[in-house]
């Protein structure tokens, strides 16, 4: 579940990296708080910082509650699990296509976005100074609300590549899916 959330979650931050009615993005990088509250009003906060390319680089470094760092890379991702001493390295269904997101994204009004993906439907707000991306809200196919919130947001700054390069510690155990 939680990985699916992240896989879902990182297609809508591409979408609005490629939206053409917020400005042509090269590269996003942000901390945010992630709000899951499910149907039965049971809630947990995710916090962190994310980096996101273009390119299909992305990297999700989660803080709290526990200590993760999701990794992915067009159609590959690896989930560090540093306190449990693992890495999942898992094969997407499917690739990341910045081309369809772009043409999915629609402009509501000055600050807001909408898109669908996989049959749930997004809502992205911007500030109304700057354009910057500080807000995402969905229902995921869970049925759980979903808040993200931004801040410390730099839009088209420098990502070096490195960031983005995992190497297995050696005390880990490595799983495949």
């Amino acid at each position: 579940m939680f990985y699916k959330l992240i896989i879902v979650t990182t297609l809508f931050c591409l979408s609005c990296i490629a939206s053409n009615d917020i400005k042509d993005l090269d590269s996003f990088k942000a901390s945010f708080s992630q709000l899951i509250t499910s149907s039965s009003q049971n809630k947990i906060e995710y916090k962190g910082e994310v980096f996101i390319k273009k390119s299909g680089k992305i990297l999700w470094k989660y803080k709290t509650p526990v200590v993760k760092n999701v990794y992915i890379n067009d159609n590959f991702a690896i989930v560090d699990e540093p306190e449990l001493e693992q890495a999942i390295f898992t094969q997407l269904e499917s690739e990341i296509n910045i081309i369809k997101l772009l043409n999915n994204s629609k402009k509501v009004n000055d600050n807001s976005y909408i898109t669908k993906i996989e049959d749930v439907d997004y809502l992205i707000k911007t500030s109304k100074n700057d354009d910057k991306i500080n807000y995402i809200k969905y229902k995921d196919k869970l049925e759980n609300d979903v808040e993200i919130k931004f801040s410390n947001v730099v839009q088209n700054g420098e990502i070096s590549d490195e960031i983005f390069k995992f190497v297995v510690p050696e005390n880990y155990d490595v799983i495949r899916k």
